[in-house]
């Protein structure tokens, strides 16, 4: 049953900072020359694994709160390690570190946690074994053994949309002997090119559809700011659109068109969003208003998964007040997250009351009908962003809920019940 009189949400904010540019400015702060200082670094545990990593590689990264300083070695600086790489709980850190490891002229171990542990990594061992890496693994997932290699730059093409195996490539090709194409079937994220371009221009070309790596160019230390993560904003924009009566601002957020599909999304359904304050440094931020509103149905394919793929449980979450019947599909990618975000996501909902059923390969939610909670023992199985959806959804339910190991917010945003309480004052 829905709560008529639940809290307004009411206030601005400022998130931390993205997650996918936190890590790659330590990856390619590492990797340059001179050094890199980055602002409003994102210290989850997801991106504190990386820097870990980049330690037992032997860079000096020194902290400051939320600033970052780290001490670039080159391409051909890193040292091999004595320990084994921990990754945690993230695949961001061992896909593109697979790629960065595999030129190098060591072998290096990667473990990960055991969610992680359980996370396919076949997409990137491929290419980067057509290049001339090798591999040791316990049948392709982690603890996995990374024997860098003399690698040849070639042509690729990505079998799916995946900002992480194209990462992967991008970093190994710029240790390549000639230079490497990678075709994408269609856009994913595109920080790394954006990242790359900053420090070392001379490295990258892009046309719509490709992407040219030439090795042996310059890198050079940079001083990064980085927005806040569109991912956490979600969080605050859906639950601004659904929870009667609220009004936020979110300061700086990143609105990199590859990322932005929950703003497409949103706006077809009739949410009111406006963007003020627009910058653009290595990546283009404004700050986003949203204001609660009656909500229409929608439907998103495959094309569209890729700009909004961590966002699927928020639009789930938009779908179960809409006035009408939402459809998702083209996101199994989704049962290979910290969870199988399909499956959880239909289990925890119809605790909650949600008319909900689960497809192969997506979703479909009548909004229409009323919540009536079934069990108010929720569970997030591990996953930050089905503990924060659960969160949120909870704020419409009249009775308490309880969210099992909701800890696990703090792998992206560590201090997502300190904004949610000042935007309940």
């Amino acid at each position: 049953m829905v709560d008529s009189h639940s809290t307004p949400l009411r206030g601005t904010i400022t998130i931390p900072g993205d997650k996918s540019i936190s890590h790659r400015s330590i990856i390619f702060g590492a990797i340059s020359s001179g050094t890199t200082t980055v602002s409003h670094f994102l210290k989850s545990a997801d991106c504190l694994s990386t820097m870990q990593v980049f330690r037992d590689l032997g860079v000096n990264i020194q902290e400051d709160d939320d600033q970052v300083q780290i001490k670039g070695l080159g391409l051909t600086g890193l040292q091999e390690p004595t320990v084994d790489l921990d990754m945690g709980n993230s695949g961001t850190s061992t896909r593109l570190i697979s790629g960065l490891l595999a030129g190098q002229p060591f072998a290096s171990r990667m473990v990960g946690d055991a969610s992680l542990s359980k996370r396919p990594m076949g997409r990137v061992i491929d290419p980067l074994t057509e290049m001339g890496a090798t591999f040791d693994s316990d049948d392709r997932h982690l603890p996995m053994t990374v024997h860098g290699g003399h690698l040849q730059g070639m042509r690729y093409r990505l079998p799916v949309a995946s900002a992480q195996v194209k990462s992967a490539v991008i970093l190994a090709a710029l240790q390549a002997e000639g230079p490497t194409v990678i075709e994408e079937p269609s856009p994913s994220r595109d920080h790394t090119e954006r990242m790359l371009q900053t420090f070392s221009p001379q490295s990258i070309s892009r046309t719509a559809h490709e992407i040219t790596i030439t090795p042996g160019q310059p890198f050079a230390g940079q001083a990064i700011i980085v927005p806040g993560d569109i991912s956490s904003a979600a969080f605050w924009l859906v639950a601004g659109a659904i929870v009667p009566g609220s009004e936020i601002t979110i300061k700086n957020v990143g609105i990199n068109p590859t990322r932005t599909g929950i703003l497409n999304v949103l706006d077809r359904m009739g949410a009111q969003v406006t963007q003020t304050n627009h910058q653009d440094q290595v990546e283009p931020s404004a700050d986003l208003t949203v204001t609660f509103s009656d909500l229409q149905p929608f439907e998103v394919g495959a094309e569209e998964i890729p700009g909004l793929v961590d966002e699927v449980p928020l639009l789930a979450l938009l779908a179960a007040r809409a006035n009408g019947i939402s459809k998702i599909t083209g996101a199994e990618e989704l049962r290979f997250k910290e969870s199988d975000r399909l499956q959880v996501v239909t289990q925890e909902f119809k605790k909650l009351g949600i008319q909900i059923e689960e497809l192969p390969d997506g979703l479909v939610i009548d909004g229409r009908q009323p919540w009536h909670l079934e069990d108010a023992n929720l569970d997030s199985h591990d996953d930050h962003r089905i503990a924060m959806t659960l969160k949120i959804a909870s704020l419409l339910v009249d009775k308490p809920v309880n969210i099992k190991n909701f800890e696990a917010v703090n792998i992206s945003y560590p201090t997502f019940m300190t904004d949610l309480e000042h935007l309940r004052k």
